[in-house]
């Protein structure tokens, strides 16, 4: 009888230890995600976007990236719309920040220094923040009010 506790025991210890040691793996991540894709469209131009629809990809987003191609990004996916704010903590590379609605039309966008913990938010509730390099959008002289579409805006 004491071998099965002592065994029972040592199964959860390990279980429990082996969680832990894989969550805190995950959050000291240190190099970048990748994550699936799908294609947006912002006008004529289109969109190359890793999709981020977990807390935990949310979390980490495009922190340890040392650069992006051109038109590539990450679509940030939350369950409902919400004021959403982000910042740049491990984020090695400049970025811009689009607050989307429900139906792709752009409510704001945040341009967003380098390893920063500002806080950069949403104008309105959103349910998608699309991340680009810095400039993206002012160089496409797209704005509040422009609409992307795409698959998650139909």
């Amino acid at each position: 009888m004491t071998f099965i506790k002592t065994r029972t025991l040592k199964t959860l210890l390990v279980g429990a230890l082996t969680a832990v040691a894989w969550a805190g793996g995950a959050l000291a991540q240190q190099g970048p995600q990748r994550l699936p894709t799908i294609t947006l469209h912002a006008g004529m131009h289109n969109i190359i976007a890793e999709v981020a629809r977990t807390e935990e990809q949310r979390q980490i987003g495009l922190m340890f990236r040392q650069k992006m191609a051109l038109h590539e990004g990450m679509l940030f996916v939350f369950e409902e719309p919400a004021k959403q704010c982000f910042w740049m903590r491990n984020t090695l590379i400049p970025l811009a920040a689009a607050f989307v609605d429900d139906s792709g039309t752009i409510i704001n966008i945040e341009e967003m220094a380098p390893q920063t913990d500002i806080s950069h938010c949403s104008a309105k509730p959103v349910r998608f923040v699309l991340e680009m390099n810095q400039g993206w959008f002012a160089k496409r002289g797209l704005k509040s009010g422009f609409k992307l579409t795409g698959q998650p805006f139909r």
